[in-house]
């Protein structure tokens, strides 16, 4: 029987029919094989060595490095002297597109973030956060990083590397879901989330994996086949200010998972993003950061487009029921 679901942060629903399709096998996107492209033809291969891009960070130096961000050579948004200005463009408005849009470029051509030893992956995290302390700038409202894994989610270049972009505003998206953990944390003087995650541990059927800080997750209104969630045990409003030991076991958890994603759904091309709090505001303390996997194993259409619901054909408690290798495919 079909289910509607509603998130509790966003209000969003989406609809659960496991009826249509319920393994990863009978799903659209899995790919069988990722064969990387030759080193000869990568533009991330010489930097640092040939001048092939500006450094902006590198660890732990700029001639022997394991990860460098620089700018990204077409960027969406462009970094000037200036903050975003607001204009009309006849009868709409409009804004100039200044924010930032960098790239974080981890050595290894061939490693993705699942393969990355844990004091890379960890490390990657760090420089994540300095980006976004280097992005309060007064001119951007709202940063996110995150991964385009395959062609069919936006990745253009082989080589593993990551993004880091700010807007001079905050997306209604993110604003619509901080709405919902505030009017909870308005009335019950708790964290949504950090209720969810107890009533979660408690039931223990969506859950994949946990570690002493983080915990990985099928959420309960997932928008697509084997989304997961991976999330800090105790409240940090803001991704930045996490400590270190923290984020070393949120990586850890978004590596296995991916891991997990590889094995069991097929190695789906995927996102990944972390999903923090605004620059400006105060220190919402109703918010709990965390990250998100959307794999790309299901077509979008009509439905979602028209209208924000999504049809989910996998029961998350059977996607982390999978995942956790419990499941006969």
């Amino acid at each position: 029987m079909p289910e509607l679901r509603q998130d509790s942060f966003s209000g969003d629903w989406i609809i659960l029919s496991p009826g249509r399709a319920t393994r990863p096998h009978e799903l659209h996107n899995a790919v069988s094989a990722r064969v990387p492209l030759p080193k000869e033809t990568c533009p991330f291969e010489d930097i640092g060595f040939a001048g092939n891009g500006v450094i902006l960070e590198a660890w732990p130096t700029a001639k022997k490095w394991k990860i460098a961000v620089i700018p990204n050579k077409y960027p969406a948004l462009v970094h000037g002297e200036a903050c975003a200005v607001d204009f009309r463009d006849g009868f709409y408005e409009a804004k100039t597109g200044i924010g930032v849009h960098e790239l974080v470029i981890t050595r290894d051509h061939k490693k993705t973030f699942a393969d990355l030893d844990r004091d890379t992956a960890t490390q990657l995290f760090a420089v994540f956060q300095e980006r976004y302390r280097t992005a309060k700038d007064g001119c951007s409202a709202y940063a996110v990083a995150f991964l385009n894994y395959g062609p069919s989610v936006g990745a253009s270049i082989w080589h593993p590397h990551y993004q880091i972009m700010a807007t001079p505003f905050v997306p209604p998206h993110i604003v619509q879901s901080l709405h919902g953990a505030r009017v909870y944390f308005n009335k019950h003087h708790r964290c949504l989330r950090c209720d969810l995650l107890r009533e979660e541990r408690k039931k223990k059927t969506r859950i994949i994996e946990e570690n002493r800080n983080a915990i990985a997750l099928a959420p309960y209104a997932s928008k697509r086949p084997f989304e997961v969630r991976v999330t800090p045990k105790k409240h940090f409003p803001r991704f930045e200010d996490t400590p270190r030991a923290v984020i070393a076991d949120v990586a850890s958890l978004i590596q296995s998972s991916l891991r997990r994603l590889r094995k069991y759904a097929g190695d789906p091309d995927l996102n990944f993003f972390i999903h923090d709090a605004p620059f400006a505001g105060g220190d919402h303390p109703y918010h709990h950061w965390h990250a998100e996997i959307l794999p790309n194993l299901s077509y979008l259409g009509g439905l979602e487009f028209s209208t924000g619901i999504y049809i989910n054909v996998t029961d998350p408690d059977e996607a982390a029921k999978i995942l956790r290798g419990k499941s006969k495919q």
